[in-house]
């Protein structure tokens, strides 16, 4: 079978690679579908990002829905021909956080496409994978584009759970890629009663009404736009900063009211914050890492028709023009959410 394997920069490259039979507890899962995601464009554009670098060749990809072929003898849940949406997550179930049904904070975690640890944990952007049947969720009724958007649902549900209640709640979302459209998809699900999203790319902003925000702002050209919600100590309960953008992040804490919630999604490196505003606003900042158990809500919301992922799917290429999906996918001006195709079915 072959497997999309990053070399380093731009260096992105189709590979052989051998699959085994499926253990006792195991599914070998033919790939239908995988989404590119920010941290799968940082390996093919820099090789890495922050202090994490590629020190082998390593298969990309964690976004992944696929169609069982095979089945461990010891799995009663699944039959062959099903489709899976494959969580990509793999803690432990052992250390100290496990313990403490905080799996996402596992310090053994085996992430699907990671180069953190050594060696590195290979992805799942390949043609079969065998998977735990632990990690897949039932997804028959989708489209298996629809069932690979699972993994990014999952990392908005968790950070909506850690956000509170919602109902009723004005909202903020700095930053419209794939995780700001998916997280007014949420906020709105979760009882959200006004929900205002921000980007530079006119595009981004597009998805973000189409999915129901009520008010978008291109900060580009209308830089104080977010300035009449800073009155009267501002006007937000819920920030979702989800660009990683120092600028951004500070614009939405100045709209946030007092004892308003910002949930930081974004990751673009370390950044100064406006320490004054958070201590006398009296401000929650809350961090948001991955998700565990929101992967399986995730797949549900889908089959229910509770949310639907088909308007965020732009592009979807073969295997063979990945490294145009790549391209597409740097480009915000034109793609929201680019799918590669592994196996036609």
């Amino acid at each position: 079978m072959k497997a999309l394997v990053i070399h380093g920069p731009q260096d992105l490259r189709i590979e052989e690679q051998t699959i085994n039979k499926p253990c006792e507890n195991e599914v070998q899962v033919a790939i239908a579908t995988g989404g590119i995601c920010g941290s799968d464009l940082h390996y093919y554009n820099h090789g890495g990002f922050g202090s994490v670098r590629l020190k082998e060749p390593m298969i990309l990809g964690h976004e992944v829905a696929g169609y069982v072929q095979a089945l461990g003898t010891a799995v009663k849940g699944l039959k062959e021909g099903d489709l899976v949406a494959i969580s990509p997550s793999r803690p432990c179930f052992d250390c100290g956080y496990c313990r403490e049904a905080m799996h996402n904070h596992c310090e053994n975690m085996r992430f699907y496409g990671s180069a953190m640890p050594w060696p590195h944990i290979q992805g799942a952007f390949r043609q079969q994978i065998n998977v735990l049947e632990s990690q897949c969720e039932l997804a028959n009724g989708l489209s298996s584009g629809e069932a690979a958007m699972a993994e990014p649902f999952a990392v908005v549900l968790h950070a909506t759970r850690r956000a509170g209640d919602l109902l009723g709640k004005r909202v903020l979302v700095t930053g419209c890629g794939p995780i700001g459209a998916l997280s007014i998809i949420a906020a709105r699900r979760a009882g959200a009663a006004e929900i205002v999203a921000t980007d530079l790319e006119a595009n981004a902003l597009a998805f973000a009404t189409a999915v129901g925000a009520d008010r978008t702002i291109n900060v580009q050209r209308e830089p104080d736009a977010l300035t009449t919600y800073s009155e009267g100590k501002g006007y937000f309960d819920i920030l979702y900063e989800c660009s990683g953008a120092a600028p951004a992040l500070t614009a939405g804490i100045a709209a946030l009211r007092p004892r308003g919630v910002i949930l930081q999604l974004g990751l673009g490196g370390d950044m100064t914050l406006p320490m004054m505003q958070i201590t006398a606003k009296e401000l929650s900042l809350k961090g948001s890492f991955r998700f565990h158990t929101e992967f399986a809500t995730a797949i549900s919301l889908m089959r229910s028709k509770l949310v639907e992922m088909k308007p965020l799917i732009t592009h979807t290429l073969s295997m063979e023009a990945a490294d145009e999906a790549f391209k597409i996918a740097n480009d915000r001006s034109v793609a929201m959410k680019v799918h590669i195709a592994f196996n036609q079915q």
